[in-house]
């Protein structure tokens, strides 16, 4: 199979393909392979190639996607054998001793892997710039970031390595990702997809796996294979009425959503991201849905703080576990994780509990939301991809930094405020992923726009938790009224 014919095909279709005899999977995973000897030297999006293995995989015959190419997310996707850093000089040894769930059942479903996409470190960042593999570039505009932490994958996707990619979001980082690079990305419903047998809930339930891919059916029939509890796993959610690739053939009814586009921290949205938002309202009303301006009512610092929270936890636990298994050492880390890493220490247990028990308040008043409208509609990011570097802590605050962490000065900082600060620079440009993260409902980002310059703006949609198959319908139904496949050609010519 041509690079060039290969291109053209989704993993459904190039699943169709091998199944009726049409084509061997080895063609389509060598197109795959030429894919990325071709685009990756720009992009930097595939951290550690898998490609002899690839060749040599037998997949699983008769399955869903039987021979398709896919790409691991190099942070907790672990695959028996493999290294899996979780973008971190700290984490080069670990080598994981089994599969992940998420692994065990993308296998088991035929995909062949061709190697582990880039992220940033731990995937604290929504750009993909590790110290240990460098930066990763968006292929509509090497310039820019292809968001994070899944950018690596992001970045594949868009330039047609694979047509699907694994990744994760803990506060976005399926959904960026998605919106920078023109793709369709899913976030699940806690305990749709199984974190295990590692972990019961991954960062205490605000992180899910799934994947990033051009069409809404191959998200739709990786649901599928990926959808339902492991032994052990914390608790089980309802399954679906019917698989989800037949739920998004059928027509959603008609919806009441409401929409909104100032950010919840009060922070700039850039213009582009309002008006893809505006312009998806009047699509959503000549489809026959009802739209309103309505947004959920929760204190958007609050939830600010908690993720933070989150944040310092997870880092400095994880750091501690590098260090113990791996003989990590403080250097091994970038500047900013050490910083994070001891806020983390220093921060009170009553503290965090205490946050933690707020997710609670978000919950509810997101379901208070949902009591009257079917889902909410705002932008997927507050602003367009950031310049390659553009977002690198200034001089002065690694100054600032390192003497903070000479003089350990966690407490302090806990003290005097710092810290809304921190949640707001961390978060500025990305305010309106996280909700989803703590309250555990679905979400999604819808590629219906592209600027001027040809940089795409995702639109984001959020639903009742467990209600994936409506996000679905109405993905489907918006992909037929504004296709976006077509865009990947003119991404071909440029990369």
């Amino acid at each position: 199979m041509k690079q060039s014919e290969y291109l053209r095909y989704d993993a459904v279709a190039l699943a169709d393909l091998i199944r009726r005899g049409e084509v061997a999977a080895s063609d389509i995973c060598e197109a795959a392979i030429e894919r990325a000897a071709t685009v990756n030297g720009k992009l930097n999006a595939i951290c550690h190639p898998q490609f002899s293995d690839a060749l040599n995989q037998t997949p699983t015959p008769d399955s869903t996607f039987s021979g398709v190419p896919m790409l691991l997310k190099d942070l907790a996707q672990e695959q028996q054998g493999q290294p899996c850093t979780y973008g971190s000089r700290g984490l080069k040894k670990n080598i994981a001793s089994r599969d992940s769930e998420f692994v065990r059942r993308a296998r088991a479903a035929g995909l062949v892997f061709l190697g582990r996409t880039a992220t940033p470190e731990f995937g604290l960042k929504a750009v993909t710039e590790s110290k240990l593999w460098g930066a990763c570039r968006n292929p509509w505009d090497t310039d820019r970031t292809p968001g994070g932490s899944s950018g690596g994958s992001g970045a594949a996707v868009a330039a047609g390595i694979v047509p699907m990619a694994g990744a994760n979001d803990g506060g976005g980082s399926i959904r960026i990702p998605a919106a920078y690079n023109g793709l369709f990305g899913l976030k699940p419903s806690r305990g749709r997809i199984s974190s295990g047998p590692s972990v019961g809930e991954a960062w205490t339930g605000a992180s899910t796996d799934h994947v990033v891919t051009r069409t809404v059916r191959d998200s739709a029939a990786m649901l599928d294979v990926l959808a339902g509890p492991a032994v052990g796993d914390p608790f089980t959610i309802a399954p679906p009425a019917a698989p989800y690739a037949k739920l998004m053939q059928r027509a959603p009814r008609s919806l009441k959503i409401g929409v909104f586009t100032s950010s919840p921290y009060e922070t700039d949205v850039a213009r582009e991201c309002v008006d893809a938002v505006e312009e998806t309202a009047r699509t959503l009303e000549n489809l026959g849905h009802r739209v309103e301006y309505a947004r959920p009512e929760f204190d958007g610092m609050a939830l600010a703080r908690c993720y933070l929270g989150l944040y310092f936890g997870e880092v400095s636990t994880l750091m501690d576990r590098a260090k113990a298994e791996f003989g990590a050492r403080d250097d091994d880390f970038e500047l900013d994780t050490r910083l994070i890493g001891m806020l983390g220490r220093t921060m009170p247990l009553p503290d965090y509990v205490r946050r933690r028990q707020q997710w609670n308040d978000f919950a509810r008043a997101l379901g208070a939301f949902f009591e009257g409208y079917d889902m909410y509609l705002c932008p997927t990011a507050g602003q367009l991809p950031a310049k390659i570097g553009e977002l690198d802590t200034p001089s002065h605050l690694q100054v600032a930094a390192r003497l903070m962490l000479l003089l350990k000065a966690g407490k302090l900082v806990h003290r005097s405020g710092q810290v809304d600060q921190m949640a707001m620079e961390s978060l500025a440009r990305t305010p309106f992923t996280q909700l989803a993260n703590l309250t555990g409902t679905p979400a999604m980002s819808v590629p219906l726009a592209w600027t001027a310059a040809g940089v795409p703006v995702g639109v984001q949609f959020g639903a009742p938790h467990g209600d994936e198959g409506t996000l679905l319908q109405l993905a489907a139904q918006l992909e037929e009224a504004n296709p976006w496949f077509g865009r990947y050609e003119l991404l071909e010519a440029m990369i």
